[in-house]
């Protein structure tokens, strides 16, 4: 195999690279295969991403890049928690579609670049969350629902990644996504008049930031931990 298409040395080993990972894993990316795929001697490879790892970092950020491009082509939907449903079912639908890419952007190695790109990610799924809790749909913060969403969905997509595809059971994702989706929102949606105070509170927290007022910083602190009283009266962590 040879990627020679591109006149810069860095995209043709990133493609290469890409290639490779895609075609036979982790372990077919080795510096020599990569180099050899792109048309440059090894010296050009580590000038350009340092070692072994700078170059993992880079194929792993390219793989967040299109992962992202692919999350964020559509514009945000009426109802929030709708666009959480479906923001869900394309982060397990890339793992399945570019399995040996997903492995690596949810690695522990990860470093530099990598860890960058996996914060965008991370940032895109809180700017979904928030915009449901301003409009009183969460039940739970939203970095604590967050960080259920973000656990649950890579398990669910590396355990169906593990499973052959012909006996692969995709209502396993479906039905995981829903339980989560009325443990942090509720089902039905509450209507106004039923939102309870936590409810209300966490709205009110999560629009404090974007909203302008007149509070002073400590008055807007003495305002944040009223707020968080009423969480935990509602039996909500903040936390």
């Amino acid at each position: 195999m040879s990627v020679e298409t591109s006149a810069d040395p860095r995209e043709r080993i990133l493609a290469a690279a890409a290639e490779l990972l895609a075609e036979g894993g982790a372990e077919a990316m080795s510096t020599r295969a990569v180099g050899a795929a792109a048309g440059v001697q090894a010296p050009t490879l580590y000038r350009l991403f340092g070692d072994k790892q700078g170059l993992i970092d880079a194929v792993v950020n390219h793989a967040f890049e299109r992962y992202l491009a692919e999350k964020t082509a559509r514009p945000p939907g009426s109802d929030p928690v709708d666009d959480l449903r479906r923001g869900w079912d394309l982060h397990v639908e890339f793992g399945l579609t570019h399995p040996s890419f997903y492995a690596l952007m949810y690695s522990a190695t990860r470093s530099g670049e990598a860890v960058e790109a996996a914060e965008r990610s991370a940032r895109v799924l809180t700017g979904m969350l928030e915009r449901a809790a301003r409009e009183g749909r969460l039940r739970l913060p939203v970095e604590l629902a967050g960080q259920m969403i973000r656990a649950t969905a890579r398990g669910v997509t590396l355990t169906l990644i593990a499973e052959p595809p012909a006996t692969r059971d995709l209502a396993l994702s479906g039905c995981t996504r829903e339980t989560v989706l009325a443990a942090i929102t509720g089902r039905p949606a509450p209507a106004p008049d039923t939102l309870t105070p936590a409810a209300l509170a966490i709205a009110l927290d999560a629009a404090l930031p974007e909203q302008p007022h007149r509070f002073t910083a400590a008055e807007t602190a003495l305002l944040r931990e009223w707020l968080r009283r009423l969480m935990d009266e509602g039996g909500i962590s903040p936390e």
